[in-house]
């Protein structure tokens, strides 16, 4: 049996596990791709091929004993280089922290993957210190859309959406913020998973924002996205933020399917109008899940604010000092954005956290009625490397805050999502968001599988 390019993760497992395949072999050929796919994409910053290798063959013998493996044995994946790889510095995108000592052990979540059978294979470019929504870091270089190299990867996970569309790790770890998971998935036509605040663990991975960050995985299925969630699940008192509330395991839910659920689609500041790409994703998920009903979200245009005051502020709290010392060795544009959070009065965080707890109340009582809500992920399929402004509802406006219109006030109240790709009839992906209430990543998940299997949304090769 050979690896196949896109070979989902849960059929690796399944090979190495019965013999069909060596966790070697499927390593080797994921290394092969990488070094010939990646100098066009650049999606990796660090390569860990020694230690892959090892791991592989330590499976493989594992297997040979007939010790039992895990669900994800022999399944390759990389990390945003902001979490923990030990033996690297975590450079968060940045120049700065390219100069950090080594790790010293890895991040929590690189760790529950790993003790999966998931094998790490490298770091993966990203937005300098996680503060972008394009994937053009100005340390590293841009990140490169598979599905056309010119085309922006999204942020500020760039690498992982390039690198698990593309073919070079069937499963990759994130994090999202305003929308950096659910970006780079709508724009390079991977599933990704943004749980519930507090559900997934941050242990030894680099802050950004930490009233908003969330950690997560990509994959190229709903079911492999499903498996990797469940290997990362697990409470850790090292992060304050972490919930002791922990799920059952989503994989045993997963072929439940949408019957039962009262599904909605999300009408006014979400609208689509002037938006065809994203309009016909939203429209073809929506007759897929039956959803027929459309309901008005009030608020969300003030989420939205207050999530760009709350990233602004903490997150310039937290790099005052590197401000301070060595401004001119970050991007100009993060800089100048966290010069700006450094001035804001103290009195508008505090209106935009008494913002953000009116809108998550709405929510609250919009999930008395309805189980799912259906959002677009991004206004428009990705722009071109470089392009500062685009045409949206009748405006031009600038780019790089506006592909977080439909994600911000989301991630602004921690709700849990998964992103679906859809291609329609172009050549470019566009996303949906699946949004559902408080630690329901099962109804996202189930949604998800639900429509792969309808055959409406895919992961679909490159080219």
């Amino acid at each position: 049996m050979s690896v196949a390019p896109f070979m989902p993760g849960h059929e690796i497992a399944a090979a190495v596990r019965n013999g069909s395949l060596t966790a070697e072999a499927v390593v080797t050929d994921c290394l092969a791709r990488i070094e010939t796919l990646d100098p066009t994409l650049n999606a990796y910053t660090d390569v860990t091929a020694g230690r892959a290798l090892e791991q592989a063959r330590g499976i493989d013998l594992a297997r040979r004993k007939g010790e039992p493996l895990g669900p994800l044995a022999g399944v390759p994946f990389a990390a945003k280089n902001l979490f923990d790889i030990e033996g690297l510095s975590t450079r968060a995108g940045s120049k700065i922290n390219r100069e950090l000592p080594p790790a010293t052990r890895d991040a929590l979540l690189v760790e529950r993957l790993s003790a999966a059978g998931a094998i790490l294979v490298g770091g993966l470019n990203m937005g300098e210190y996680a503060y972008d929504f394009t994937g053009e870091n100005a340390h590293d270089g841009a990140c490169c859309n598979p599905h056309d190299p010119a085309r922006m990867a999204g942020g500020s996970s760039s690498g992982c959406g390039s690198a698990t569309a593309a073919g070079l790790a069937p499963v990759s770890l994130g994090s999202d913020t305003n929308g950096s998971i659910r970006v780079p998935s709508s724009f390079c036509g991977v599933f990704g998973l943004k749980p519930t605040y507090g559900r997934l663990p941050r242990t030894r991975s680099f802050p950004f924002c930490d009233s908003l960050d969330h950690l997560g995985p990509f994959a190229r299925n709903a079911l492999d996205l499903a498996l990797a969630y469940d290997a990362l699940q697990g409470f850790d008192a090292h992060d304050p933020a972490c919930a002791p509330r922990q799920a059952e395991p989503v994989t045993t839910t997963l072929f439940k399917g949408v019957a039962g659920l009262r599904i909605a689609v999300a009408g006014g500041y979400f609208s689509t109008d002037d938006m065809p790409e994203a309009a016909a994703a939203v429209s073809a998920v929506a007759r897929a899940l039956d959803a027929q009903r459309f309901i008005k979200i009030e608020g969300a245009a003030v989420a939205r604010a207050a999530a760009f005051l709350i990233t602004n502020a903490e997150s310039s709290a937290f790099h005052l000092g590197r401000l301070r010392m060595r401004a001119d060795d970050f991007d100009a544009d993060t800089r100048d954005r966290l010069l700006a959070g450094a001035m804001l009065p103290a009195a508008w965080y505090l209106k935009a956290q008494q913002a953000r707890r009116w809108f998550h109340d709405t929510m609250l009582r919009v999930f008395e009625s309805v189980d799912l809500i259906i959002a677009p992920s991004t206004p428009c399929a990705a722009p071109l490397i470089g392009q500062k402004t685009m045409e949206l509802r009748g405006e031009t406006v600038a780019v790089r805050p506006n592909l977080g219109l439909f994600t911000q006030p989301i991630s602004c109240i921690g709700l849990p999502v998964a992103a679906v790709p859809f291609f329609g009839g172009g050549a470019l992906p566009i996303g949906v968001q699946l949004i559902a209430p408080p630690w329901r990543e099962d109804i996202c998940l189930r949604a998800a599988h639900a429509l792969e299997q309808a055959g409406v949304v895919e992961a679909r090769p490159p080219g």
